[in-house]
């Protein structure tokens, strides 16, 4: 009996100290909530700097529904164990971050832990964020601070047990945070270590560019080859690449500045909200970003070496057209005029054969840039596509797209094509389908 009664003791020892443990490690205090700072006590070059450093990290997008108060929050977020909705990020102090201090901010960005002491989910990119630095989170600090309060609670998040145990995240933690800054790398350029810290920090490119493990964090063996988005497929930046002419600095550049390229398209999906803040940060940042992206890109495979000129050279379609008539009549009737005219983007359309999207082994790009086309940009001088969602129906859609791939692409033809365009054409209804961000009338919504 006596050796029982010391194993059991052993036992109960044993859980203490791992609940203990547990606890310790998935606890965090809170930080006292304060009155918020008048605008008027913030530096405006701060506050400018926080504006700029607030479009580079794609704020706006993430957190503000369509047609919605700027910076409110509520935007779902889907991932494969539930939506995680985006939380109010305006100086509200009831629904907002109006009642957090600098420090508590700082907390939140590189730890990912919220005012009051709950772990936030990873949907909030902190394991980017926590590069960033702490004079940069004072800016963003300074920037949010100043947006016009905005009184709204996002809808509650849709996670199935046991992911909405947020205690669980502090497992999560200890397995794929690493809080460090970037290290300059002093055989680069100051250019190229500027592009590093934004790309891998604030930017954090790698949340869409890189696949996710089971437990969604993004895999370190494979940075930058390729993850999801949206519906959308982000494609790889590294030498993985499918683009049929290699992406160099210039290009980067010039697609990430204005949001086309000739050698390569035009950004569409999440993309093309990237792009759409980068279009007001200075230069050197853009710059920045595309000498660092180019350089890791890796070695390109030798096809990708010719220059566009090699690779837009005209071909046959006989084949193409002899083994899908249906299709090669809608691409004559709907798109040759434009992607096959004389006018150079941004007026006309881009040689196929450049596409990364009918390149790529997955369509799901193309079928979405064929749906909903490419609209207009007011004020500017930009690429434009009408989108044929309600000219189309899919058995039209999918022969338009087996004659595409087959004729420009040079791969082999896509697996399940019909069951990728009903799904594409069923993400883009629901999409059309607005969600109330004020559904739930009690305040403090956590992301």
């Amino acid at each position: 009996m006596a050796g029982q009664s010391r194993i059991v003791a052993g036992v109960v020892v044993v859980v203490l100290v791992v609940a203990a443990a547990g606890f310790a490690v998935a606890w965090r205090p809170s930080i006292a909530a304060v009155a918020p700072p008048r605008p008027d006590t913030f530096d405006p070059e701060i506050v400018k700097r926080g504006r700029d450093l607030a479009l580079i990290g794609n704020c706006n997008t993430c957190h503000t529904v369509r047609g919605s108060a700027n910076y409110a929050g509520g935007v779902p977020v889907p991932t494969s164990f539930g939506t995680v909705f985006s939380s109010n990020i305006t100086p509200d102090t009831e629904t907002g971050i109006g009642g957090w201090s600098e420090e508590a901010f700082v907390r939140a960005m590189g730890s990912g832990v919220s005012r009051d002491g709950h772990h936030l989910y990873p949907t909030f990119p902190y394991d980017h964020f926590t590069h960033v630095s702490d004079a940069d989170d004072r800016a963003l600090y300074a920037f949010l601070m100043t947006r016009e309060p905005v009184r709204a609670s996002p809808p509650k998040n849709e996670l199935s047990f046991p992911f909405n145990y947020r205690p669980l995240l502090a497992g999560w933690k200890l397995l794929y945070l690493r809080s460090a800054e970037v290290r300059p790398d002093a055989s680069k350029s100051a250019e190229w270590n500027r592009g590093a810290y934004l790309v891998e920090g604030l930017a954090h490119c790698g949340a869409c560019h890189t696949p996710r493990n089971a437990l969604g964090a993004e895999r370190v063996n494979a940075q930058f080859a390729g993850g999801e988005v949206d519906n959308w497929h982000a494609y790889a930046l590294n030498d993985a690449s499918h683009a049929p002419v290699r992406w160099d600095a210039d290009a980067l550049y010039a697609y990430l500045r204005r949001g086309w390229h000739a050698d390569h398209g035009t950004a569409r999906g999440p993309m093309a909200e990237v792009v759409s803040n980068l279009s007001s940060v200075a230069d050197s940042d853009v710059r920045a970003i595309a000498v660092y992206m180019a350089d890791i890109s890796g070695a390109p495979a030798p096809d990708r070496t010719r220059p566009a000129g090699d690779v837009v050279a005209p071909s046959s379609s006989a084949d193409a057209t002899q083994a899908n008539a249906g299709g090669a009549a809608i691409y004559a009737a709907a798109c040759a005029s434009c992607h096959e005219g004389s006018r150079p983007l941004p007026f006309g359309g881009v040689n196929l054969a450049l596409s990364t999207a009918i390149a790529s082994p997955d369509p799901r790009n193309l079928i979405n840039i064929v749906l909903s086309g490419v609209p207009a940009v007011a004020g500017e001088a930009s690429p434009i596509m009408p989108g044929f969602a309600a000219n189309m129906d899919d058995a039209q859609m999918v022969a338009l797209l087996s004659y595409l791939r087959a004729r420009f692409g040079k791969q082999p033809a896509w697996d399940d094509l019909d069951k990728a365009v009903r799904d594409a054409r069923a993400s883009q209804t629901a999409s059309l389908t607005p969600r109330d961000a004020s559904a739930d009338p009690k305040p403090g919504g956590k992301p």
